[in-house]
Order: C-alpha cells, then sequence, then structure tokens
C-alpha cells in the first residue's frame, strides 16, 4: 500500500528542488509547460503539490498563451488560485506583454509577423469576451497605435465601421491591422467576421487606407483572412 507524500514531506521538497535545478542549469526548455507553471505557483503556495493544478490549468485554458491572457476574475475564481497565484501569473503575462511590444513597435510588421503572433497571443487569447482591436500601421508599416474598437460578439452591432475609419485617421495610418479574440479557442473565421471585414476594408480603401489582414487568435491557434483569400 503506497503512502501519500505530504506538502511538507522530504520527496516533495526534494521535487520542488530538482525543478528548481534544472530551470536554473538549463533554462526553460527543461521543463515542460505543466512543470513551468508547477514552478511559478511554487513561489506563490509554497506549501501545496502544486502539480495537479498546474495541469488542470492548462487542460481549462487551452495553454500557457490561454493561461497567461486569462481574464483575472475567470482565475480568481478558479479552483486552487487565490489573489497571490493570480498576480503571479498576471505578473508574467504583463512582462511578456511588454517584451513582445518591444519586438513590434516601430518595426516593419509585415517582415515580423511571427513576433506580432506572440505578441497578439500572450495579449488576447484567453479574454473571456471577444475584443476587437485595430493596428494602425505607417507607410514603412510600423505599428504606431493598438487600439480596442469594440467588445462582445463581432459584428456590426459591436463594431462601428465609421468608428475604425475615423480612429485611422486620426491616428495618421497609413494601412491597418484587424485583430480579434475567439473565446471559443477556435480560430476560424465566422460568416460575420468575413463580411466585416470586406467592408472596413472596402471603407478604407476610398481613403487609400489598407488593411493588410484580419487576425483571428484562439487558444488554439490563429487564422489569417488574408492567407486564407478572404480579402
Amino acid at each position: 500500500m503506497s503512502v501519500p507524500v505530504s506538502e511538507s514531506s522530504p520527496g516533495h521538497s526534494g521535487h520542488r528542488a530538482r525543478l528548481r535545478q534544472r530551470l536554473l542549469a538549463a533554462g526553460g526548455d527543461a521543463l515542460s509547460d505543466h512543470e513551468l507553471v508547477e514552478c511559478l505557483l511554487m513561489l506563490a503556495i509554497p506549501r501545496r503539490d502544486t502539480k495537479p493544478l498546474a495541469k488542470t490549468l492548462l487542460a481549462r485554458f487551452g495553454g500557457l498563451g490561454g493561461l497567461l491572457a486569462a481574464d483575472p476574475a475567470t482565475l480568481l475564481a478558479t479552483e486552487g488560485l487565490g489573489e497571490t497565484s493570480v498576480t503571479a501569473i498576471k505578473l508574467v503575462q504583463a512582462m511578456l506583454i511588454r517584451r513582445n511590444m518591444a519586438e513590434v513597435i516601430n518595426r516593419p510588421l509585415l517582415s515580423n509577423w511571427q513576433a506580432l503572433l506572440d505578441y497578439l497571443h500572450v495579449n488576447i487569447a484567453g479574454r473571456a469576451r471577444e475584443e476587437f482591436h485595430v493596428l494602425h500601421l505607417n507607410t514603412r508599416n510600423e505599428l504606431i497605435h493598438a487600439q480596442k474598437m469594440g467588445e462582445g460578439t463581432i459584428d456590426e452591432a459591436a463594431v462601428h465601421i465609421r468608428e475604425v475609419i475615423k480612429a485611422a485617421m486620426d491616428a495618421g495610418a497609413a494601412a491597418m491591422i484587424l485583430v480579434h479574440n475567439h473565446p471559443s479557442g477556435d480560430p476560424q473565421p465566422s460568416r460575420a467576421d468575413i463580411e466585416l471585414t470586406r467592408r472596413i476594408a472596402d471603407a478604407a480603401k476610398r481613403l487609400d487606407i489598407a488593411v493588410h489582414d484580419h487576425i483571428i487568435i484562439g487558444a488554439k491557434g490563429h487564422a489569417s483572412l488574408r492567407a486564407m483569400g478572404l480579402i
């Protein structure tokens, strides 16, 4: 008959020590996703085996990106998490957003696509509600401004085309990249997504503002309407 390992047992302490040693010796690549989350939670929950919780969180939120981008209220409502552990998760997200933003700001986005996707995944993939964002670009396709333009089900009721165009003009944008998330995790565009994109692109074209793409972000990946031939 096996005896459960207690939270303060030598075996449990040894497991934590081995995780720390692997991380410090070989970096994050030496740990699986759930081990990375486990290590993070260890700092916030010092007297508990955080491995089961780490696996549960990754399964619930669809991976690391979805977990980090999850709404604080949703995280706080998750059994096993408190303010300290949620703060730790959101702190990591904030640092990643800051780092990823530095990779895309004032750089040509069309030649730095992966950095843009990394930024978007960390920032909005796990949001509980749909959000519609517009990235404004200058004539060199450098990001000059990012703005949230709507929240809720993405259609013309939530996103006003006139406001999208006005915001682009106010920013002095030569081009735009449209972005929104799918809380379901599935990034495939809906009929409403496609129709809204085409209406914005048509309106922007009259003012010589290009719509380069509409990117849909979900925990399961992303979809580019441009790559799918839908723009």
